[in-house]
């Protein structure tokens, strides 16, 4: 009879979002049930958080511990996605111990969930929106954390988080009201008022499976107002105990086969164009390159963040992983053979980058998604791709169906690839797409959706769930032709044209450049000590982090863009410090200004709705 592997690869990154510039000492900020603790504000932060929009959707390291000074955080998506999402994604598994999947956990990502960790046990907050949470007295706030929490405590989808809950819609259509007003509203509004705010926010970013289990959750939502700070102290103990119990639990689930946890080179770097800038002409001939020829030193920066995303695997983790999936799964021929040097034996792109391979190869293959690849220049390593049709589906469509008739959709499409395959063939399908930014759009964050796919799957005679490392254990592994010729690209559009090739972008290559020749010639001269120049390289490595370039262009909403744009342009000038040095005035401008009438941006879809 004939079978299908299924691989799931559920993808969690989040840039790092702390201004390590900013460093707050640990005695000034409140510790949780504290009643004389105050909080400790910091303006850069702060500013951050004020210039994002009311209404906005969420978009979306210590890399060594003490290598970087923890700094403030500017965004919150770390610690909002852990609490709803990355739990959320484990407890779907925990309740289906038959299905089977690949979690991608980027370093960075892991470095800030840990930093996380260490102020929930320390009751000391670098992070704005926590720092209210933990305050006891928010009557002695001051204007701008008034404001701060106005312009952040909407900040969700406003029909599956806000619009469920009538009390917090209130208080948004209050602020609505007074917002009209020539004075700002927060003159108006009591402390009882932005207790109630501050709590419904964080009630609001809970994860579904979070709610059904915690009795606390259950008390406070029925509650409905009138918080007060032993409700917030208990909401704040219910998250950290979350967090903190986070990347254990991820742990469990890999120990126990579940799961196969890998892994993306440390910050999340866009290695092929740090290789090469003229890689992005491989699929787009004509895309404008940055005026710096290449990146300084590429190669021997993304050798240094595959070492260093393998190592810090292996710590956590206990062995490095057996695969990667490259940040954007974007790959060239050069960036291949230094993964497959490194010892990865598998990696994952999109589907355009495989489309744009064969027909430059000249090969007519209409199942060559359902197969594995491998390239004579990367021996040792396998590349899978990802279906985007299936991908979408979830990422875009299902989230306005019935949980169960997307879910029955999914496995028909799964059952006709089955169908359609030769008498002697196992197809295997690759579904990869963000392990977070999907499921607000969801009723219940995906609740009922992952319910019933993973009990239909987990029943299905012929679908069989997977990973990528059981598929290569195998005694006899599936066939792997040669792909003669890989075309450089990533998951989105089989293009590199995501983060190279606008006009802002460019200029953001450009900055980055000139940054790494003087770090090159600081750290040649020698003059900085070990610990300054470990300093150093764990600044630069978040400077390289591919974030920065998604953000930069027209297409993207103002106030994301805004953040982004200014927290890279701060990451570099602290760059230029640590190398004492004074950073350049140019950084003093923005790169760019996004667009006013842009939503969204922290997903992007490959097909079309109806395809």
């Amino acid at each position: 009879m004939k079978s299908l592997d299924l691989v799931f690869l559920w993808h969690m990154h989040q840039p790092d979002y702390r201004d390590h510039g900013a460093t707050v000492e640990a005695q000034g900020a409140p510790k949780v049930g504290a009643d004389e603790a105050t909080a400790l504000q910091d303006g850069r932060a702060k500013d951050a958080l004020l210039a994002v929009a009311d209404g906005g959707t969420a978009t979306e390291a210590v890399p060594e511990r003490g290598a970087v000074a923890a700094g403030e955080f500017v965004l919150p998506w770390v610690y909002l996605h852990a609490m709803k999402d990355y739990v959320d994604m484990a407890a779907h598994l925990e309740r289906h111990p038959q299905i089977r999947c690949v979690v991608n956990l980027v370093p960075v990502l892991l470095d800030q969930i840990e930093d996380y960790v260490q102020q929930f046990a320390s009751g000391s907050f670098r992070d704005p929106l926590l720092r209210m949470l933990a305050t006891p007295d928010l009557a002695a706030i001051s204007d701008a954390d008034r404001r701060m929490l106005l312009t952040t405590c909407f900040r969700s989808n406003h029909t599956t988080m806000l619009a469920p809950f009538p009390q917090y819609e209130r208080l948004h259509e209050l602020y609505l009201l007074l917002n009209n007003e020539k004075k700002p509203p927060y003159r108006y509004l009591s402390a009882s008022y932005f207790s109630d705010l501050v709590t419904w926010y964080h009630l609001a970013w809970t994860g579904e499976t979070e709610r059904r289990r915690d009795p606390l959750l259950a008390a406070l939502m029925s509650k409905g107002e009138g918080y007060d700070a032993t409700d917030r102290s208990k909401l704040l103990a219910s998250i950290g105990g979350v967090i903190s119990g986070l990347i254990p639990r991820w742990r469990a689930l890999a120990a126990r086969g579940q799961v196969e946890i890998s892994s993306t080179p440390q910050t999340h770097p866009l290695a092929p164009l740090m290789l090469d800038f003229g890689v992005a002409r491989e699929s787009v001939p004509d895309a404008a390159l940055p005026f710096a020829p290449a990146y300084p030193g590429g190669r021997t920066r993304v050798v240094r963040h595959i070492e260093d995303a393998r190592a810090s695997h292996a710590r956590r983790f206990g062995a490095p992983p057996v695969g990667m999936w490259p940040a954007e799964g974007a790959i060239s021929t050069d960036f291949v053979k230094h993964l497959a040097a490194a010892g990865s034996r598998w990696i994952a792109s999109g589907e355009g980058v495989l489309n744009n391979s064969i027909k430059a190869s000249g090969i007519v293959d209409a199942r060559a998604a359902y197969h594995p690849w491998r390239l004579e220049q990367a021996p040792g390593l396998t590349l899978f791709f990802r279906d985007e049709r299936l991908s979408d589906l979830i990422g875009f469509d299902y989230a306005k169906w019935h949980g169960r008739d997307a879910a029955k959709h999914l496995v028909q499409q799964l059952e006709a690839i089955l169908a359609s395959a030769a008498v002697d063939e196992t197809p295997v399908v690759s579904v990869i797409l963000d392990g977070e930014n999907a499921w607000e759009h969801y009723p219940y964050n995906g609740y009922y959706f992952f319910d019933d796919l993973y009990g239909l799957l987990a029943s299905h005679p012929n679908i069989r769930t997977t990973t990528y490392a059981e598929i290569l254990a195998r005694e006899t592994p599936p066939p792997t032709p040669v792909l003669p010729r890989l075309t450089a690209g990533s998951w989105v559009y089989g293009t590199l044209s995501t983060w190279i090739g606008d006009e802002a972008k460019n200029r953001g290559w450009d900055l980055l450049c000139e940054a790494k020749q003087s770090c090159d010639r600081v750290l040649a001269s020698g003059r900085l000590d070990a610990g300054q120049v470990a300093a150093v390289e764990a600044q630069l490595a978040i400077c390289e982090s591919s974030d920065w370039f998604w953000w930069f262009g027209d297409y993207n909403p103002s106030a994301a863009v805004a953040n982004f744009d200014s927290l890279y342009r701060r990451n570099l000038a602290r760059l230029y410090r640590l190398l004492q040095l004074t950073p350049p005035a140019q950084l003093d401008i923005s790169l760019c200004a996004g667009s006013a009438s842009a939503a969204g941006g922290s997903m992007r879809r490959v097909t079309s709705p109806s395809s």
